[in-house]
């Protein structure tokens, strides 16, 4: 029997070892539904922490409950830091993050130290798919050299797959289950491998012809998302010097059954894919000649809004006789999305920062973030202040950066001097309300 056919055979069957490696916010959900329809899954991560977090059974992923991490384990998964346990998973799963440099370039060194650190135990009959969000052409250009330098013939006795991660977390309406996954492979075989691998997880497969289809199906997505966010923010700011709540103008245009998508402004863009992945193909696009002047534009506008949410609350801060500097400012809202605790470049932190640098006594209140977390670029030590009313009151300004839901804007409305909004939360007319 073939390599392919004796590795199809065990993914159809589900009588494959599953490898999961990187078990953060993409990889963790990955795992437990993996565990959930009966594969052994085995979960491989560098943090040490995460590892024996899911040992006892224990989330360190708000809505990821331990009950579904306990059930998985139950199911016989297990998580290591040992990377010799590759050898022992027919197919390996790489959930590994992408971020931009500080020059705001492509930083592959996870995916290529992760890939260098598994290669050792690479074998025959093996499927690798990366999921983690890159430009067209990594899994050609950085995987498939150094699964060759193994002595492995892509396509024959080991196969290469791209599906790109769909997650969004705190969506109730969608779970990876649900969530239909693009799968291309550096083969037709390899393609064949990548449906099996995830047709009996995941409900719905897309088949595409190429890894690099794959990975420019991903950033399509998310370059969408960030152009229209970032059309809107700049018909925000245009609204808002016309006297116009764009709120409202965005509500009305939705009525429209045809031709439009509703995108709403916000303080910034956040998460792990909008505000980084259009990066990925504009520097990308370079090598080829090309100047990608359009996604550009969209990236300038939504990476100054911190900038504008801050200028606001300056106008308020002015209109109340007030200074920023040595003003008392609560940000209210520090993850990227409202009802996570996902903090990823969250445009939240950055008000914080700006404010801070100009004099102002910042401090924050999310119910999803209890601590300030440590952060790779951003450092505040600080913990979640309540929203009790004498606290509210206390504070020269707030800016409402997260919309969370188990916030009582009521009792904010009525104690708080002054609200900037910047998810149109309050849509009625109030003296105290900047919309922003």
């Amino acid at each position: 029997m073939s390599y392919f056919s004796e590795l199809k055979n065990k993914l159809d069957s589900k009588d494959a070892v599953i490898g999961i490696v990187g078990l953060g916010y993409v990889g963790l959900p990955l795992l437990i539904r993996y565990a959930s329809v009966g594969y052994k899954v085995i979960g491989i991560d560098i943090d040490n922490s995460k590892v024996s977090s899911l040992m006892a059974g224990e989330s360190y992923i708000e809505h990821i409950e331990p009950k579904a991490i306990k059930s998985a384990l139950d199911n016989g998964a297990e998580a290591t830091s040992d990377f010799a346990k590759a050898s022992l998973c027919d197919a390996l799963v790489l959930c590994v993050p992408t971020p931009l440099n500080k020059h705001r370039e492509p930083d592959l060194s996870f995916v290529i130290n992760t890939t260098d650190a598994l290669s050792p135990f690479f074998r025959k009959g093996q499927a690798l798919s990366l999921e983690s969000t890159t430009y067209p052409g990594t899994t050609e250009e950085e995987l498939l050299p150094r699964v060759e330098k193994q002595g492995l013939k892509v396509g024959d006795d080991f196969f290469l797959i791209y599906s790109p991660e769909r997650e969004d977390p705190g969506n109730p309406n969608f779970e990876t289950r649900n969530i239909p996954k693009v799968c291309g492979g550096h083969t037709k075989q390899c393609s064949d491998i990548g449906v099996s691998l995830y047709h009996s997880a995941i409900d719905k497969v897309v088949p595409v012809s190429s890894t690099k289809v794959a990975e420019m199906t991903k950033l399509l997505e998310n370059i969408h998302r960030a152009v229209n966010i970032g059309l809107v923010n700049e018909m925000k700011i245009v609204a808002d010097r016309m006297g116009i709540d764009i709120f409202e103008v965005v509500d009305a245009a939705a009525t429209k059954p045809f031709g439009f998508t509703p995108y709403y402004p916000g303080p910034g863009l956040g998460g792990h894919c909008i505000p980084i992945d259009p990066f990925y193909l504009t520097w990308k696009a370079r090598e080829y000649g090309l100047h990608t002047r359009f996604i550009e534009l969209s990236g300038e506008i939504n990476r100054g809004m911190p900038e504008y949410v801050v200028g606001k609350l300056m106008d308020g801060l002015n209109d109340h006789g007030k200074a920023l500097k040595g003003s008392n400012i609560l940000v209210l809202g520090i993850a990227y999305k409202k009802n996570v605790d996902d903090m990823r470049e969250s445009p939240s932190v950055e008000i914080m920062e700006l404010l801070r640098n100009k004099g102002a006594n910042v401090q924050y209140s999310d119910p999803h973030v209890p601590v300030f977390p440590q952060m790779r670029e951003h450092s505040f030590d600080l913990t979640s202040v309540e929203l009790l009313p004498e606290n509210i009151s206390s504070y020269d300004g707030i800016v409402l950066a997260t919309d969370h839901d188990d916030v009582d804007y009521n009792s904010l409305l009525s104690h708080a001097q002054l609200i900037v909004d910047t998810r149109g939360k309050y849509r009625t007319h109030n003296e105290n309300v900047l919309k922003a």
